[in-house]
């Protein structure tokens, strides 16, 4: 589920550096025998790992702050080598926009290789990364995907009709008073109007803004001319966030079951005398920036500085995986049990997406990927794909340098 729904929320980012990883040797298989040294690994042969032979030599795990990786072998991998790996390929670019320390070599030579065929950037990934399976400190596999997208609203410059609900800048003395107002106190507030940027016409359309940290509007002018434009996290109240779905089940207005995206709006609509109440229960409010939109192709940016590609791109939690990782996610299609199995990129993160093997799934944005990500709550495991020669400690210190943490 997502935004004000029960389940995991989207959250404002905010700037953080990531953990730093270690390497350990394996654990001994007996009270009195030492931890054995790490045993070389062979060369690689991708053509003979794609057919499905096996060149384990020895396994290595890497220590992170909510997470460990376990060296893993490419036919473990489920599926792996029958993805389209060439339309992954331009999320994997845009990660290298902003590389990692240990990943320069890596990305020089992913950005002058031009693969023609799935197979070919199949087989490159093979001989520059070594796959490793992500797990919880405790040795748990299995997680959770959650999925998110980029909301586009009608809107108007300036309030007028049933257009009455604002979008705000950030106040001048917001730095200053931490934590700044609550949303009720905002909200109630005539005075902050002079801060819009453009007005909704759903009090619950701005939420979900807030709450998935940018959004697309398709705004019209005083003039009566309209254009696309962008509106950015620009930063929050400081205030905690609360789920309204939360909020709903427990005072008895939803059961569990109900309390997605489709029933709290619906609850809203025969409940608008109790709206406000429900809203107000959560404190957090968000504030937004404007941006240029001059190619509707292009999706917003992350955590990690670059923008996100759907179907490509998943926020995660930067102390199990670094801003910039190549992953490997192996799950299902919303509410089915056909498989999903692919290549991502992690370039974002959210305040509610922490743990090991957890993401939100970047479906993008429009009527369709609005719906998926509704109904995205799958069982998930992970794979990170990590270069051969950057080492345990590449990386490390500078996984997560940019963006902020979003109401997820």
């Amino acid at each position: 589920m997502l935004f004000g729904c029960a389940g995991p929320q989207h959250a404002v980012r905010e700037p953080g550096a990531s953990p730093k990883a270690t390497t350990v040797a394996p654990a001994p298989t007996a009270a009195t025998r030492p931890a054995p040294a790490p045993v070389a690994r062979a060369p690689v042969d991708p053509e003979k790992l794609l057919n499905g032979e096996d060149d384990s030599t020895g396994r290595r795990v890497l220590q992170r702050e909510r997470a460990r990786w376990v060296a893993a072998e490419w036919h473990e991998l489920p599926g792996w080598g029958q993805d389209r790996a060439l339309e992954w390929w331009p999320a994997l670019l845009r990660g290298c926009e902003k590389p990692m320390p240990g990943w320069t070599g890596v990305c020089a030579q992913a950005r002058a290789f031009r693969p023609g065929a799935d197979r070919e950037a199949t087989a490159w990934l093979m001989r520059m990364l070594q796959p490793y399976r992500v797990e919880s400190p405790d040795g748990q596999r299995e997680g959770l995907v959650t999925g998110y997208y980029e909301p586009e609203l009608d809107a108007r410059r300036q309030a007028q009709g049933e257009f009455r609900v604002p979008l705000l800048a950030p106040p001048q003395d917001l730095a200053q008073r931490k934590p700044y107002d609550t949303r009720q106190q905002i909200e109630s507030n005539p005075a902050l109007a002079r801060l819009s940027l453009a007005w909704v016409q759903d009090p619950l359309d701005a939420l979900v803004m807030q709450i998935q940290g940018s959004g697309r509007l398709r705004v019209t002018e005083r003039d009566g001319s309209s254009r696309w434009v962008r509106l950015s996290f620009a930063g929050h109240n400081e205030q905690p966030y609360r789920s309204m779905g939360q909020w709903l089940i427990a005072q008895g207005e939803l059961r569990p079951t109900e309390a997605s995206w489709p029933g709290i709006k619906d609850w809203g609509r025969r409940n608008p005398q109790r709206l406000k109440e429900a809203m107000w229960a959560n404190p957090r409010y968000v504030f937004f920036r404007e941006e240029p939109l001059p190619d509707l192709t292009v999706g917003p940016r992350g955590g990690q500085g670059v923008p996100l590609t759907p179907g490509r791109s998943i926020a995660v939690d930067k102390a199990s995986i670094p801003y910039g990782t190549p992953v490997w996610l192996d799950t299902t299609e919303p509410l089915s049990t056909t498989p999903l199995r692919r290549l991502v990129m992690a370039q974002d993160t959210g305040a509610a997406i922490v743990g090991a093997v957890r993401a939100d799934y970047f479906w993008g944005w429009g009527e369709l990927a609005e719906a998926q990500a509704g109904r995205m709550k799958q069982p998930l495991r992970l794979w990170v794909l990590w270069p051969r020669e950057a080492g345990a400690m590449a990386g490390a210190g500078a996984a997560g340098t940019a963006g902020t943490v979003i109401d997820r």
